[in-house]
């Protein structure tokens, strides 16, 4: 059972260390990495690690995710809590070794609005959130994200939507990717946009997937 936790604390770790660094680099480097590639990092580190670990724990690396799959009756109730323990453990690990190793950087990837409102951030995070729970809820097995084509979806998913609207609103996606960088960083004014939207987002997909099956069974 804790082989579930851990997977769940180094995949999210993964994530937020490659993801969140190429931010950092990106920014200290005067642009090299591009927005596009900070796309592309955060699509091809979810799609590794759904290859590497989805087999142990289903590769959320996500609370919303974890949360979709609980009101999906994929989830046990008892797993729930341990999982979004673990996600943020590993994001707040990421980015405390990032704070170590980029120390004068101000942000450390935390996500915000970018010419839009918070109201408008909200939105677009559900949105995004939606559509990224709805692709994982249709190509996993069960809880798991696992399978040939799994990883190449939902990686490709969060790469599209990271390349689109990262200039936005950063893109989260994910309540535990925003809440690291932002308590290490001490940039939290627009945090409860992240910590909300996303399981707004998961919960609706859900409901829709409920509603497009035939025998209404997920």
């Amino acid at each position: 059972m804790m082989s579930k936790y851990f997977s769940e604390y180094l995949g999210t770790f993964g994530l937020v260390f490659a993801g969140t660094g190429a931010i950092i680099i990106n920014d200290i480097s005067g642009g090299v990495i591009t927005h596009l590639g900070i796309g592309l990092v955060f699509g091809l580190i979810i799609m590794t690690m759904i290859y590497a670990l989805g087999e142990v724990s289903g590769a959320h690396f996500n609370p919303a995710v974890s949360f979709g799959f609980w009101l999906a009756k994929r989830l046990p109730s008892g797993e729930l809590i341990p999982f979004v323990i673990s996600q943020v453990l590993g994001a707040l690990t990421a980015s405390i070794f990032l704070k170590v190793i980029f120390p004068l950087h101000k942000t450390l990837g935390t996500t915000m609005p970018h010419f839009v409102s918070a109201t408008g951030d909200f939105f677009l995070e559900t949105i995004l959130t939606f559509f990224l729970m709805f692709v994982i809820i249709h190509v996993s097995q069960g809880a798991k994200e696992k399978g040939l084509m799994a990883g190449v979806a939902i990686g490709g998913m969060v790469a599209l939507e990271a390349i689109f609207a990262g200039p936005i609103t950063g893109a989260s996606m994910n309540p535990a990717r925003s809440l690291a960088p932002a308590l290490v960083s001490g940039q939290v004014d627009f945090l409860w946009i992240y910590l909300t939207a996303p399981f707004l987002g998961a919960a609706v997909a859900v409901g829709v997937s409920y509603l497009i099956k035939e025998n209404s069974q997920l």
